[in-house]
């Protein structure tokens, strides 16, 4: 008899954990939930509003085997991670295989080191069943929304779409956010700056950059400005030091850390939990879903070794955080790694990125505050040489920062989103100078700049949001952030923006030298986008459900499950209070009447008929109508490019759409059509399409340079398939972006290495023979 079966969520932690048990230890994987609601139904009893929960086929075998050992082992442990979701697979193992909660162990950590295992080992729990709850009512929850909202969307708006709870709001925010965005006016001013020349006692030269303290609303009164800049004397009127410290940020919580390895690393909300994830399962870094910024003790006496041992006792100082984060769960700690003394670690690229981040933060939340000095110059402006007096005089300001001791910055800074913006050009160290001294002036500038609108969210900022207004918690912010991507009712992408032109006005010496530049004006990269669709569900999610869609509600339901959590509230009372005014709902909604259908406009009329012109979501879609049903003229359709808004499309722009598709002539007796789909414009011919490139404009391309395009598509795909057989149609031999390879009844085959330079020659019988040995591997 087997004396000890461990059972964890994942085969990498198994393997870990392994390591630190002896020979009476068995640990088994069950690769995650072995129950959950079934997939094609609901799966709840509406009345009781009980779940219910089947063993998905493709756990079946597993089931059966930890059946098996448990049933052969003296002693069970459950050592799924200490989360609600953690306890959920617990209790899902206890009541599936059968075992006594009384006599089963449940053990947490949130390291998997092996004085952590061996101390859970130690001091065993039961199953905490308000935990188990808590997450119960989160599922049931979630799917009563999704199953009840869906269809309602598939009738009101569009097949195939879904709903959910957490996510129909972060797609709000994004929603409200892109219209706050164009609503935004943006407002020219003029910022001027100048360079100054200062001679020391020594006869040393040397350059100060200020700022003037005023922006200018007009052009005019910016030339105004430097016309009395000519003949004016620079006198410096007031010189003041100021010590300044900075202080080291928290360690990492959940959040915290998708923010900063997006903006330090660039890796995605999920591409952060999942590399933290392989972290914590090798027993690198504590548990990646908290919300705390607590360190241990042990810890903070492991950093103040390294840091006294690297850097100096100067360097150290002991800190305790406090977590203050909304309805913050359980007693966690931050995200830290598990032996400070690991300064690097073995693994994958981004497993060493991602560590060598949660270090640095680690370190530097224990280590002392940089202390600066920051240095503040007041240059007036004297009217030919006598210095102006007056409150309202503008001023030039100059400001310098030097760090007399860098402290935690030694290690870390923290990032923002911001970062690239408002920067102060004019910061930089300043030469030593004293009240009363005059400048020589080198050259000054007035640059028009413009108001800047709300920012669009990046996946961190985000996140950022959603933690602030209390929505989801530590394991729902990447889930979430996915979903809606993949739901496409949000694109990460890039916004073109528009071309604007600037003045620059410089004065050197007598001569006032104008140039005009040009900028991208509201152009964005990878920032969260709301497509057509997305604007079009959050409207109508909105007008019909405004509790669902409620910032406060999201964030009040959170509590709840807190609550239950606690113990403090029944799960099914909490679920019934919700559904009993939710279904009301969702009936009302499915049997309403529209005059319209959810997002539809009208932009006008055609003038060539008279008849209307409406944007509105197709089956593929969105689309532009022109006409109705009921006309004796079939409707016409044109599909949205993906660079154009329903929100914003003019009429113009939408009657260019039905110039395409546009025949240009023939090619071997066949026409060639430009049409314009979704994803933009393409050729058609003899029943095959070529992407127009993005610089040939569809309503000017030639019958020649489409000849030319299709020509280069025809060789890009011969050099592509390599051999077809006639006595097996279904197999082909194609080459690849890595190579050579065998497609075969709509699966891939890899070629071995060894036979890519004959791949156009390979016998059917030998592409077979791949086929068939790999489909036994």
């Amino acid at each position: 008899m087997q004396q000890n079966l461990v059972i964890v969520e994942s085969p990498a932690k198994a393997k870990t954990i392994e390591k630190f048990l002896g020979k009476d230890y068995k640990v088994m994987s069950s690769y995650g939930h072995i129950r959950d609601l079934k997939k094609k139904e609901i799966s709840i009893d509406l009345d009781s509003l009980e779940p219910d929960y089947e063993i998905p086929e493709e756990k079946k075998k597993l089931v059966a085997e930890l059946k098996s050992c448990a049933g052969n082992a003296a002693k069970v442990w459950l050592a799924s991670d200490e989360d609600r979701e953690g306890e959920a697979i617990s209790w899902h193992l206890c009541e599936v295989l059968g075992l006594d909660e009384e006599k089963t162990n449940r053990i947490v950590f949130h390291e998997i080191t092996k004085p952590a295992i061996l101390e859970a080992i130690n001091n065993p729990r039961h199953l905490n069943m308000n935990l188990v709850n808590a997450q119960q009512a989160r599922r049931v929850l979630d799917r009563l929304v999704g199953f009840k909202l869906s269809p309602v969307l598939w009738r009101k708006v569009k097949p195939a779409l879904s709903a959910g709870r957490v996510q129909s709001v972060a797609v709000r925010l994004i929603v409200e956010r892109e219209r706050e965005i164009q609503a935004f006016k943006s407002e020219p001013y003029y910022r001027v700056t100048a360079v100054f020349g200062y001679t020391d006692e020594d006869g040393q030269k040397s350059e100060i950059k200020a700022e003037l303290d005023t922006r200018f609303k007009t052009h005019d009164e910016a030339l105004s400005f430097l016309d009395k800049c000519r003949n004016a004397g620079f006198t410096i009127t007031e010189v003041t030091k100021k010590p300044l410290k900075r202080t080291p940020a928290p360690p990492f919580t959940t959040s915290t850390l998708q923010q900063e390895a997006a903006r330090k690393l660039g890796f995605t909300v999920s591409q952060t939990m999942m590399v933290a994830q392989h972290l914590y399962e090798n027993g690198r870094i504590t548990y990646m879903r908290t919300d705390s910024v607590n360190l241990s003790s042990l810890c903070i006496g492991a950093s103040k070794e390294e840091i006294t041992k690297m850097w100096g006792a100067e360097y150290s100082r002991t800190r305790k955080f406090q977590t203050h984060s909304k309805g913050a769960q359980e007693a966690h700690e931050a995200i830290r790694p598990t032996y400070m003394s690991d300064m690097e670690i073995e693994g994958t690229q981004q497993e060493k990125r991602l560590y060598d981040l949660i270090w640095k933060r680690t370190a530097a939340s224990q280590m002392a505050d940089a202390q600066l000095e920051k240095t503040t110059v007041v240059i007036s402006i004297g009217d030919g040489g006598k210095t102006s007096a007056g409150s309202h005089a503008e001023k030039f300001v100059a400001t310098g920062e030097v760090v007399k001791f860098d402290g935690f910055l030694k290690v870390y800074r923290e990032s923002f989103d911001d970062d690239d913006d408002g920067r102060d050009e004019t910061s930089h160290v300043l030469p030593p100078v004293k009240t009363g001294e005059t400048l020589e002036r080198m050259e000054i500038t007035a640059t028009e700049r413009f108001s800047q609108g709300p920012l669009r969210y990046t996946e961190a900022s985000l996140v950022h949001k959603l933690e602030e207004l209390g929505i989801g918690r530590p394991s729902t912010y990447a889930p979430t952030i996915s979903t809606i991507q993949h739901r496409e009712y949000v694109q990460k992408g890039d916004k073109k923006g528009d071309e604007r032109q600037y003045t620059i006005d410089r004065l050197e010496g007598d001569d006032l030298v104008q140039s005009v530049k040009a900028e991208m004006a509201g152009s964005d990269k990878g920032k969260l986008l709301p497509t057509d669709i997305g604007i079009v569900v959050n409207d109508f999610l909105i007008k019909y459900f405004p509790a669902i869609m409620d910032y406060n509600f999201t964030a009040k339901v959170e509590q709840q499950f807190d609550t239950i959590a606690d113990g403090n509230e029944s799960w099914t009372g909490m679920l019934k209070n919700f559904y009993k005014d939710f279904e009301p709902t969702v009936e009302k909604t499915m049997n309403s009447r529209e005059e319209r259908k959810a997002g539809e406009r009208e932009l006008g009329n055609d003038p060539s008929d008279g008849r209307p012109v409406f944007v509105k979501i197709g089956r593929f879609g969105p689309v532009v109508q022109i006409g109705t049903a009921e006309d004796k003229e079939k409707p016409r359709f044109a599909q949205l490019p993906s660079d154009k808004s329903m929100e914003t499309i003019t009429l113009e722009e939408a009657l260019e759409l039905f110039k395409l598709p546009r025949t240009v002539g023939t090619f071997e007796n066949l026409p060639v059509v430009i049409g314009a789909g979704r994803f933009g414009p393409y050729i058609m011919h003899d029943k095959k399409y070529v992407s127009l490139p993005k610089n040939e404009n569809p309503l000017t391309v030639t019958l020649d340079r489409a000849v030319e395009l299709i020509e280069k598509k025809r060789t890009e795909e011969t050099r592509r398939h390599l051999k077809a057989f006639d006595e097996e149609p279904k197999l082909e031999i194609m080459n690849g972006r890595y190579g050579p390879y065998i497609a075969y009844d709509g699966k891939n085959y890899r070629l071995p290495k060894n036979m890519h330079d004959r791949a156009g020659e390979l016998t059917l019988a030998e592409c077979m023979d791949i086929v068939n040995n790999t489909k036994k591997k």
